[in-house]
């Protein structure tokens, strides 16, 4: 036996760390049910992309879905924030999970009755997206109450890996299912697995906000409180900063069908690689996170991060080879997951409980808007100069505007996980 281990010291641990899964029963059925549901919701996201295609044969129509969603996230995020921070989150978390299980029933129903009207799946994915909204803070402020502090980077690597597998393998399987069975069977089987969600849900505690258990608001939480609550915290503010300097400056997923043409010679399985390589990338940087716990310096670890990010998307720029490129992606996608593990950790330990859902409803506007502008400004510098100055002048761009933020606000850098400043 080596003198480390005769000493008690903890291995290196490589793989994701179990840790929060096994110290709390709450978190674990939270987290599975969320995986599974996010898995569903995957499904139905395909499912419903491609019965309005089968509908209307339009791929504008398609392109409709992402702004039927997007509306009621950025409309929605800083008000559901404060409804979190005003009712219990349980009670909150439970009827939005529920809203979201009956409206995959109502979009199984419907199909099964043979309806094929386009705006009422246009109407279903704005009212799922209402539910999300609403859900998504109460859920997320739940996770600091349910682990202690030192727990949070492993539970929100764990999160990062639910939302990418689902992201990977929802739409891989509800492929094949409406291949095999049809929309009406991804529908139902989405609606089938909500239930997992529902009764993690169920199971919690009551969650009212505050710093006690029984601790009651005083008052409505207002939306301009949590504002003038961010406007006067410098390291939470940067976390949203570095955030959207990576998702508008570098951000080149809207021009993957050009660059799959015009760069690698490629067709539409080549746009498929080029959008599943960063997804995968954040997938791979979850499952080996478990190195993640021992660090500290969490704002310095999101600059870096993001400068990876940037860089890597830089060089994607510059290859004309398919393989490289993927590679650069998966690598930037693995750079934004560790960055997002750090920034979540940060609105968890460094917001007092009362705030946390008005800053969680903040991370939803950023998270939804952030890359549709990304989307926006890749495509303006494409068609004014040309794809390769959109992709490599964005990463650079991203590179230099997160080490001037740096910079600026240099306590950022200095921001300790043992003991968060906000």
């Amino acid at each position: 036996m080596t003198e480390t281990a005769k000493q008690g010291v903890p291995r290196t641990r490589i793989l994701a760390d179990l840790t929060p899964l096994r110290i709390s029963p709450d978190y674990r059925r939270l987290w599975f049910g969320n995986t599974v549901s996010w898995i569903g919701q995957g499904m139905t996201a395909l499912a419903v992309s491609l019965q309005v295609y089968d509908i209307t044969g339009s791929a504008f129509s398609v392109g409709l879905i992402g702004l039927c969603s997007l509306i009621p996230l950025v409309l929605l995020g800083l008000y559901s924030g404060a409804v979190a921070d005003t009712v219990d989150r349980r009670k909150l978390g439970l009827v939005s999970a529920t809203g979201s299980f009956l409206l995959s029933m109502a979009l199984a129903a419907v199909t099964f009755a043979g309806v094929q009207h386009v705006g009422l799946l246009y109407a279903v994915v704005a009212l799922q997206a209402v539910c999300f909204a609403l859900n998504s803070p109460a859920r997320n402020s739940m996770i600091a109450r349910l682990l202690p502090a030192e727990q949070l980077p492993a539970a929100n690597a764990l999160n990062a890996m639910t939302s990418t597998t689902g992201g990977l393998a929802g739409p891989m399987l509800g492929g094949l299912i409406v291949g095999w069975w049809g929309y009406k069977a991804a529908y139902t089987v989405d609606a089938v697995t909500f239930t997992a969600s529902l009764y993690a849900m169920w199971r919690l505690p009551s969650m009212l906000p505050g710093r006690g258990e029984g601790e009651k608001a005083a008052r409505r939480a207002s939306v301009l409180d949590g504002l003038r609550f961010l406007g006067t915290r410098p390291n939470l503010r940067m976390t949203f900063f570095s955030d959207l300097s990576a998702m508008v400056l570098a951000h080149p997923r809207a021009l993957f069908p050009v660059v799959a043409v015009v760069w690698f010679g490629g067709d539409a399985k080549t746009t498929g690689l080029l959008v599943a390589a960063p997804a995968l990338g954040a997938l791979l940087g979850s499952v080996f996170s478990g190195w993640l716990g021992r660090i500290h310096r969490h704002g310095l670890a999101v600059l870096v991060a993001v400068a990876c990010w940037g860089g890597a998307i830089a060089l994607f720029g510059l290859t004309r080879q398919l393989w490289p490129g993927l590679v650069l992606l998966a690598l930037a996608g693995c750079a934004d997951s560790i960055s997002m593990v750090f920034r979540n950790t940060m609105l968890q330990a460094a917001v007092p409980d009362e705030m946390r859902g008005r800053l969680q409803g903040v991370f939803i506007v950023v998270v939804a808007g952030g890359p549709r502008l990304g989307d926006l400004v890749a495509g303006s510098v494409a068609d004014l100069a040309s794809p390769a100055v959109a992709v490599t002048g964005g990463g650079l761009a991203c590179v230099l505007v997160v080490c001037l933020l740096g910079l600026r606000w240099r306590g950022f850098a200095r921001y300790d996980a043992r003991d968060p400043q906000p």
